[in-house]
Order: structure tokens, then sequence, then C-alpha cells
């Protein structure tokens, strides 16, 4: 949320910290019956209860989901992750840079991309 801040593109984030949770806003369900439909949705691979990469899958096989630009934002460089990932229908794989600069650098050029450049589709949840 610090680096979002730092980014000077106006933006409103969601944060969810769980696997289900992330799962429970994307279907307005358990708590969650309010949220607003993501217009791009940034998914850390390493969440608990629920891993990253079942949260992607399920989205990504849901026609009502699917078109949601899915980010992988996560610490892992592994192969097997990154191929996963992209199998599973991610729209990029990011790793999180260490240095706190370079990950407020990379978080404002991918908000620029996603909120000033990539044109996004206007779905309604049905």
């Amino acid at each position: 949320m610090e680096a979002f801040d730092e980014t000077p593109v106006e933006s409103r984030v969601h944060v969810v910290t769980r696997g289900d949770d992330a799962l429970s806003f994307l279907y307005n369900r358990d708590g969650y019956e309010d949220s607003p439909r993501p217009d791009v949705i940034l998914l850390d691979l390493n969440l608990p209860r629920t891993s990253g990469m079942t949260v992607l899958e399920t989205l990504k096989t849901d026609p009502s989901l699917q078109s949601i630009p899915t980010i992988i934002l996560t610490s892992s460089t592994a192969e097997e992750d990154i191929t996963q990932a992209y199998h599973n229908h991610a729209n990029a794989y990011l790793t999180k840079p260490v240095n706190p600069d370079q990950y407020i650098d990379a978080l404002h050029s991918f908000e620029q991309f996603w909120a000033e450049t990539a044109q996004l589709p206007t779905e309604e949840r049905s």
C-alpha cells in the first residue's frame, strides 16, 4: 500500500491477505458482498490457506472473471512457478524487487501501464 501511495497515478487499491479471501472478494461472498469488480488483479503466489496459484486457476477458468487482467507479483523466481502461472493464463509475471526504491519504481511502471496505457474491458458482474 505504501508503494502505491508513492505513485502519481490515482487508483483505488483493495487488499486481501489470504487466498480464500481473494476468492470471497471476487465472488462477493463471506463479508465481501459489496466488493467492486477489479480492473486488474495483482496476485501473490505465496498466500495462506488457498494458494495464489489456486486463485489464478479458479478465476481464469470462470467465464465471469477470466477477462480481468491478472498479474503475478511474487518473490518466487522458480521456473516451474513462472511456467505454471502462464499456463494458467496469467497476463504477466513480476518478481518483487528487494530494494524498496526499485519496488516503488516497479509498481509505478505497472500502475502507469495498466491505468494509462492498456485498454481494459468494461464488464459488469453477472
